[in-house]
């Protein structure tokens, strides 16, 4: 099992290219079974959830070329909307193909998902949406077993979940009639997902606002579409080059992805130079404390939280973090106090006293937010090794971390075991 090895307290410097947004390709991928023809996606990250998705869509019969850049996905050979347990586990995002599976065969089976160990992530919503547009839901044996002809239908979703605001546009995108979701997700993602759906043939208008409307059409045609960049890891690499008080670039990040996290970055003591494809962070060597509430888009986002409770450990003060989203999304805090970090828990609240500095030690992740934490922190320490185990979890979402780190100025390196 990999491990990553870092001798921190190296300021990091220079630019860095982003990558396309794992959590904005993933439903596109899912998405292309809705189309009567290829499909061809740009800006395709390489990473093992990724890769988990090409091989469920392949079992299910779709023919998929990847060249590590570009994706086209020909989805017309599908042959069973059959989502078996052993693909599905391993990732959360393959719950997916749920929707546009039903709207395209009338019937599905899928198995309950995997994935991260953050809380239950229920898929109630999901399923109580699909219900709405008048799909039979049986649950057997660890399987969603979906039947019915799908007619739009008014549905306001409990909480603005961005999985189930996105299965709900795949599946409405080709039911009867005309859908309105209502308290839906506004994620920049979504968006994507509707920009790529509308070029296939959909009809889908309000996408990033709070209620979407979505036209049904029976006719879906292959497009091409780039991936938009992942603002999960600019916010990581602009978080790494501030804890390290250095001076990095991050080249295809868009600042209005991210006003609610760079606001806090500045009240940090951050200086932050946002341009329309770039944004560039210089972080003095005195940081101070800053209060975070996590809170669907535009608020500060979940899974930027665990990377800056790393920064926050240093910072000058005392912090508070208060998780909203997901319970049980603390866990890189005991990790971080093995480092030296002050973080104290009580329910959904961190409470962090800034250090003078982190010493380095073992560490292991347990989750895909949660591994890129311990990098930064790793990043931070002024003394000592810091060896990351369990870093399949950081290739999840970020592509050769250790390569671009060091490319940055990072002592760090990946150990094959």
């Amino acid at each position: 099992m990999d491990s990553i090895v870092i001798h921190g307290g190296r300021p990091l410097r220079g630019e860095v290219h982003l990558r396309g947004a794992k959590n904005a390709a993933l439903p596109l991928m899912a998405a292309a079974i809705l189309a009567e023809s290829p499909c061809t996606l740009h800006n395709i990250p390489c990473l093992h959830d990724i890769f988990s998705m090409d091989k469920l869509l392949s079992h299910m019969g779709s023919r998929i070329e990847f060249t590590g850049r570009y994706m086209i996905l020909d989805t017309s050979g599908i042959s069973s909307p059959d989502a078996p347990y052993e693909l599905v586990r391993k990732m959360r995002a393959s719950f997916f193909v749920l929707g546009p599976l039903v709207a395209r065969f009338g019937c599905a089976r899928v198995s309950l998902p995997g994935g991260c160990a953050i809380g239950t992530r229920p898929v109630d919503i999901h399923l109580k949406g699909l219900e709405a547009l008048g799909c039979a839901i049986e649950l057997d044996e660890g399987y969603v077993i979906a039947n019915g002809r799908l007619r739009g239908a008014s549905f306001a979703l409990d909480f603005p979940s961005v999985g189930a605001t996105e299965t709900l546009i795949m599946a409405a995108s080709r039911a009867e009639g005309t859908t309105r979701l209502t308290n839906a997700a506004r994620e920049p993602e979504i968006e994507d997902l509707a920009k790529f759906l509308n070029a296939m043939g959909a009809d889908i208008s309000g996408a990033g606002t709070d209620t979407i409307i979505i036209n049904g059409q029976s006719t879906f045609q292959g497009v091409e579409h780039t991936v938009m960049p992942d603002r999960i890891e600019a916010g990581t690499f602009l978080l790494a080059g501030a804890a390290t008080h250095g001076d990095v670039t991050v080249l295809g990040a868009r600042a209005t992805h991210l006003d609610a996290f760079l606001e806090k970055l500045q009240d940090a003591g951050a200086d932050i130079e946002a341009r329309e494809d770039r944004i560039r962070i210089a972080a003095p060597d005195d940081l101070r404390a800053a209060d975070i509430i996590t809170q669907p888009y535009p608020g500060f986002p979940t899974d930027l939280q665990a990377q800056m409770m790393a920064l926050l450990a240093c910072a000058e003060g005392t912090s508070k973090i208060r998780e909203t989203v997901f319970e049980n999304r603390f866990m890189q805090a005991a990790e971080l106090n093995r480092m030296g970090a002050d973080i104290e828990l009580s329910g959904n609240t961190a409470i962090i006293r800034g250090v003078p500095f982190l010493k380095g030690a073992p560490v292991m992740a347990s989750d895909l937010r949660a591994s890129a934490s311990l990098v930064i922190a790793g990043l931070m320490a002024h003394r000592g090794e810091t060896c990351v185990q369990r870093v399949y979890h950081i290739d999840r979402g970020y592509e050769r971390i250790e390569e671009r780190l060091a490319a940055l100025g990072a002592n760090i390196q990946r150990i094959q075991e």
